[in-house]
């Protein structure tokens, strides 16, 4: 995201935040509290985790409650190798377009 060639230091003054999970962190997410946030995950795997492993203790149980999603909205990016540029801008588009909204 930042563009930096391999090998190269990365340039600190170019970091606008380092988000690092912590005990409060984790306690936030598994009691749903905190800001609103945005899942930005390969292109077609939207659904992977509301899929999930499902573990069913219960096998013939007719209605299945889910856990509420931890995010609020997803955003599919194309990730090929081969276009690696374009997809990093297409990336940060897609960031960007989610930040005026409020879902970011």
């Amino acid at each position: 995201m930042l563009g930096v060639a391999a090998g190269a230091p990365i340039p600190g003054e170019q970091i606008e935040a380092v988000k690092m999970g912590t005990t409060v962190a984790t306690n936030a997410l598994l009691e749903r509290k905190g800001e609103r946030t945005v899942l930005f995950i390969t292109r077609g795997f939207r659904d992977a985790l509301r899929i999930a492993y499902q573990n069913r203790p219960k096998i013939f149980a007719r209605h299945i409650v889910l856990p509420e999603l931890l995010y609020r909205k997803v955003v599919e990016i194309d990730e090929r190798v081969g276009r690696a540029r374009r997809s990093a801008d297409a990336a940060r588009r897609r960031v960007d377009a989610a930040r005026p909204a409020g879902r970011l």
